[in-house]
């Protein structure tokens, strides 16, 4: 039997090529195996090809996107921070409630009372969220653990997600994300203890990347270089939670190292902009961690447009500043908050974000890239960031496997 698969009469949203959205209308993708090897419009497809296909799927003029790509997330923890959110509304800042011990190392606390079973089951029911709205790769951090044990123990819950549910994962160690409670004014101890668990996670193959929260709540410029310079001679590929509160110099500083991306980005400067654009770095735009901390600096998206610096869009999931479930509502919010196109705006939750994990298999719909796209009850991919609260998912296939959502 013929391992081609042909998927035809549908419209293509391929964001290849130097068309709008690389349009194709009655297009047709052929598949053999996880890859595709032809896209374009049906009319033009050579008749041997046709005629070597085995599996065909007509589709109805339905719209076919690259799967998506949630290129940030914090999946694995325990517990919820709803009071925190309460606090907030009552006045109380994020700082605030940090640094009375709440944030994070109270998630932190959670986490590490909670058991293996505990921790997969939840992060795999956030997950499972995630890709019935056509999410095909995801990338998930560590950071609620703040022990070589339990980094370890999310890591591998992280690696056991994508074993056994139909999307990549990849994973990325953020040990340094918050100081935990027994290393309270010792940061730079933290930071060593940090840089000696790093090679005992990658002999495991636990991690893709290494990145930081370098913020006035988090780790100085000064530790988080010493961070990257670990990973460096590690051969990891770093990424930065950068000028989310204030402008430390972290993307400068991420840049230098040639960091895959730099998240957040609220306070970035012109300085920074320019350091990202020479670097090739992307921008990881979070309007869920905006929206929801009620935050009121915009990320420069103008000076990130005019340098071409590539926009990314991801949720965030986490407990305390984005608990979001909803790629297609971060497309939404990333063009009524920030003013993306919804053509920018879905790039950035499709290639822009391929390219913030390091990843140049997919974001498109092209010859050689993996077989993992979405179809949608939709005439255009504008609608991707109409809708509000409709998931027009039909179809999710990965590697070529289709899978419902």
């Amino acid at each position: 039997m013929s391992t081609l698969a042909l998927w035809r009469d549908a419209r293509l949203a391929t964001l290849a090529g130097t068309r709008p959205w690389g349009l194709v209308e009655r297009g047709a993708l052929l598949v053999e195996r996880d890859h595709i090897v032809w896209a374009g419009a049906e009319a033009v497809m050579p008749d041997e090809v046709l005629r070597a296909v085995g599996p065909q799927h007509h589709l109805d003029g339905a719209l076919v996107t690259p799967g998506l790509v949630d290129c940030h997330t914090h999946l694995v923890y325990a517990g919820q921070r709803a009071h925190e959110f309460e606090q907030r509304l009552h006045g109380v800042s994020y700082e605030e409630i940090a640094r009375a011990g709440g944030g994070i190392r109270s998630t932190v606390d959670a986490t590490r009372a909670a058991s293996d079973a505990t921790l997969f089951k939840l992060a795999r029911e956030r997950m499972q969220a995630l890709m019935a709205e056509g999410v095909t790769t995801i990338e998930i951090k560590s950071g609620y653990g703040l022990s070589l044990e339990h980094e370890a123990r999310c890591l591998r819950i992280a690696r056991r997600l994508g074993r056994e549910l139909p999307a990549t994962v990849r994973t990325t160690c953020l040990a340094a994300h918050a100081l935990p409670a027994e290393y309270a004014g010792r940061a730079d101890d933290y930071i060593d203890a940090v840089c000696a668990w790093l090679p005992v996670l990658q002999s495991e193959g636990l991690v893709d990347a290494v990145d930081a929260f370098c913020d006035t709540i988090g780790f100085t410029p000064a530790q988080t270089r010493r961070l990257f310079e670990c990973a460096r001679r590690l051969d990891l590929p770093v990424k930065l939670h950068a000028e989310q509160l204030s402008d430390q110099g972290g993307a400068q500083l991420a840049a230098a190292f040639g960091a895959l991306s730099c998240d957040h980005l609220e306070h970035l400067s012109d300085d920074g902009v320019s350091a990202m654009a020479a670097a090739g770095s992307v921008a990881v735009l979070l309007p869920g961690a905006y929206y929801f901390l009620r935050e009121t600096q915009l990320p420069p998206i103008d000076a990130l447009r005019a340098a071409g610096v590539p926009m990314a869009i991801a949720t965030d999931h986490n407990p305390g500043s984005s608990p979001a479930l909803s790629m297609l509502l971060m497309v939404q919010m990333a063009c009524t908050l920030f003013r993306l196109t919804p053509e920018e705006a879905v790039r950035g939750a499709t290639v822009n974000g391929a390219r913030a994990l390091g990843l140049a298999d997919r974001g498109t719909l092209a010859a050689g890239q993996r077989a993992d796209f979405v179809v949608w009850d939709l005439e255009h991919p504008n609608e991707l960031a109409y809708w509000l609260g409709r998931n027009a998912c039909r179809h999710v296939v990965v590697g070529g496997e289709e899978n419902l959502p």
